[in-house]
C-alpha cells in the first residue's frame, strides 16, 4: 500500500457537488500532539483500506469545548461549540465519527441542546461496524497470542455504555484478553479528564496514571490498548514511571489493527 494518506476536506467534497459517507472529527490531540497523530493516520489507513468514503473539517475543525466546559468556563464551551455547530450544521453533517470519548461525549450529549444533532460513533465502534459488514478484515498478525488489557476510558465507558466493541476488536487479533482489577463500569480514571491533563496534580501519595499502570502490570499484559488520546499519554506517562518502556507498550486500538494488517 502506498505511503500517501488520502484525506480530504468537507470543502473539497462540497466543491465536487459531493458528500461523505462520514466525516471523521480529529480532535485537538489528534490532530496537534505528535503521539496521538499516529492514532490519527492509523485510523485514516484503517477507512482507506476499508473503502470507507471519508472527510475531515481540516482548519474549518476547532475544539469541542471540552476541556473548557469541565475547567467550568461554560461560556467558553458555548461559544466554541456553537461555532462547530454551525460550520456541522452549515455541511448539512448527518453522520460523524471520532477516535476521542471526549469529542464524542461532548457532540453526543451536549450538542444537542445548542441545536447540533448528529448521529456520532467513536472509532471502535465504527471499526466493529466496518468489520460485521465485510468491509474490514482483522488479522492477528503480530499481536496473535499477546496478552492485551483494555483501559476503558471514561467517556466511553460509564459516560457512554461503552465497553464491548473495543475488546470485540482486541479479541479478533487473536490475542488473549486479560481485564485489570478495575475494569468496565468499575473502570480506574487515567487522571486526565474533567480538564485534570492541563493542571498540576493535587496532594497525594501517587499519581493515578501510575496506579492505573501497576494494574495493568499486575495481569502481565505485553499491551495496554487504548481508545483515547488522553488515556494513551497518561498510560504511556505511568509505563515510564514505573521503567516498563521496553516490556509494556500503549496502543490505540486502531494501531493495533493497522499494524496488524500492515497498513
Amino acid at each position: 500500500m502506498s505511503n500517501t494518506l488520502k484525506v480530504p476536506t468537507m470543502a473539497e467534497y462540497i466543491a465536487e457537488g459531493k458528500r461523505p459517507e462520514v466525516l471523521f472529527w480529529v480532535g485537538c490531540s489528534g490532530s496537534f500532539d505528535d503521539r496521538a497523530k499516529k492514532i490519527t493516520k492509523a485510523f485514516v489507513k484503517l477507512l482507506n483500506s476499508a473503502n470507507v468514503d471519508f472527510a475531515v473539517l481540516g482548519t474549518e475543525e476547532s475544539c469541542t469545548g471540552d476541556p473548557a466546559k469541565r475547567a467550568g468556563n461554560e461560556f467558553l464551551f458555548q461559544m466554541q461549540a456553537v461555532t462547530n455547530i454551525e460550520v456541522l450544521n452549515g455541511y448539512e453533517i448527518k453522520k460523524i465519527v471520532t477516535a476521542c470519548p471526549h469529542c464524542f461525549n461532548t457532540i453526543k450529549n451536549e450538542y444537542p441542546g445548542l441545536g447540533g444533532n448528529y448521529d456520532i460513533m467513536h472509532h471502535t465502534t465504527f471499526l466493529k461496524s466496518l468489520l460485521e459488514e465485510g468491509r474490514l478484515t482483522i488479522e492477528g498478525g503480530q499481536f496473535k497470542g499477546k496478552r492485551i488489557t483494555f483501559h476503558d476510558p471514561c467517556y466511553l465507558g460509564r459516560g457512554n455504555n461503552i465497553y464491548e466493541a473495543p475488546r470485540d476488536l482486541i479479541r479478533k487479533l487473536d490475542a488473549e484478553l486479560v481485564e485489570m482489577k478495575s475494569c468496565k463500569s468499575r473502570g480506574l480514571c487515567c487522571g486526565a479528564g474533567g480538564a485534570q491533563m492541563f493542571k498540576d496534580a493535587e496532594k497525594g501519595d501517587k499519581e493515578i496514571n501510575v496506579a492505573r499502570t501497576e494494574e495493568a502490570i499486575e495481569v502481565k499484559a505485553d499491551i495496554v490498548a487504548t481508545g483515547c488520546p488522553f488515556c494513551n499519554t497518561m498510560m504511556t506517562d505511568g509505563v515510564k514511571a514505573k521503567d516498563r518502556e521496553g516490556q509494556t507498550l500503549v496502543m490505540d486500538i486502531a494501531e493495533l489493527i493497522a499494524n496488524a494488517q500492515d497498513l
